[in-house]
């Protein structure tokens, strides 16, 4: 029997509404961002909920000053709002501060990529893989689907450390239908064979599994992994499945060549000594203001499935020229 897709947001956020009846020590804050199941935990633990207005700045203040009293804190907004509008008291507040102070601050960022596809550049989110990687102390975590984002909740009450997770606003395919992945391994290979392996995050999982497919249909295996802790995978595990490849392929749905996961993968071929030759795929660095769905734009931007297999089949071809 398959597995139900839901929305990552309502998943987590029903998980943390059941924990907070038996866990005094977890606060909700948001910055004036709603959902059906929020709706329950502001009814149920008023005093453990606190809307602070359309003011992520002060979300994040509110949110550190109250790990530093020992609670464990989930704060709620718009992706592109949480990271970018209050950037340098993350900076400041979570990152720099947890150096010195033991926290446990968990962002939520609902909107990742394009899945806010109908509300345009200002709230589609493409730059917030960089920046958050970018700080020392925040863990970045991006699931692919409604059971690895599930299965994120341990992570985030049993760790300290201030984390962002990076979860899709659109109900996305189920990927992990029988176990969630290892958070410990902070990755999950999928598929193994031949000479290329496609690295994807997020909704580029998804990606990635059609274009494994196509090349599948032409005789051509690949590899396939899902990355979904950004910054805390299990590098020499990883490094150990990836040295059978002539090539490495990363996807991501954030613009390309700015900083994002492929700059992380190119450092990373680099200071381990690996081989393999690397193609990254990303958004190219322009705002597009058209409207269509997440699949016309993504061909639009170069990480659509077509787009995708074309240039995967070129860089395949290239490595034994």
């Amino acid at each position: 029997m398959s597995v139900k897709p839901l929305a990552m947001r309502d998943v987590l956020l029903n998980r943390i509404w059941r924990a907070m009846a038996e866990d005094q020590k977890i606060f909700f804050t948001s910055a004036d961002f709603g959902s059906p199941i929020l709706d329950k935990i502001r009814a149920d633990f008023p005093e453990r909920f606190v809307n602070v207005g359309i003011a992520e700045q002060n979300l994040i203040n509110v949110s550190a000053g109250l790990a530093l009293e020992g609670y464990t804190v989930f704060a709620y907004a718009i992706a592109p709002f949480i990271t970018m509008r209050c950037y340098e008291q993350i900076r400041v507040s979570l990152a720099l501060l947890s150096e010195v102070r033991p926290m446990n601050v968990n962002l939520i960022g609902v909107g990742a990529g394009f899945s806010y596809v109908v509300s345009g550049p200002t709230h589609q989110c493409y730059e917030d893989l960089t920046l958050m990687r970018a700080l020392p102390n925040i863990r970045v975590l991006s699931p692919a689907d409604h059971i690895s984002a599930d299965a994120l909740f341990d992570r985030c009450v049993n760790t300290l450390g201030p984390k962002y997770l990076r979860f899709d606003a659109q109900v996305l395919p189920v990927i992990y239908e029988i176990d969630a992945p290892d958070l410990d391994l902070g990755f999950h290979v999928h598929r193994r064979g031949g000479h290329v392996c496609l690295i994807a995050t997020g909704y580029m999982l998804h990606t990635a599994f059609k274009v494994a497919d196509s090349l599948a249909a032409a005789g051509h295996q690949v590899g396939v992994i899902d990355l979904f802790d950004i910054s805390n995978f299990a590098a020499n595990q990883l490094q150990a499945v990836l040295s059978s490849y002539a090539g490495i392929v990363t996807l991501e749905e954030g613009f390309r060549g700015r900083g994002g996961v492929d700059a992380m993968f190119f450092e990373f071929l680099a200071r381990r000594n690996m081989a393999a030759r690397m193609l990254n795929i990303g958004v190219e660095g322009a705002y597009r203001f058209e409207l269509g769905s997440r699949e016309e734009l993504h061909e639009q931007v170069g990480i659509g499935p077509e787009f995708v297999l074309n240039s995967v089949t070129t860089f395949m071809q290239s490595l034994f020229d």
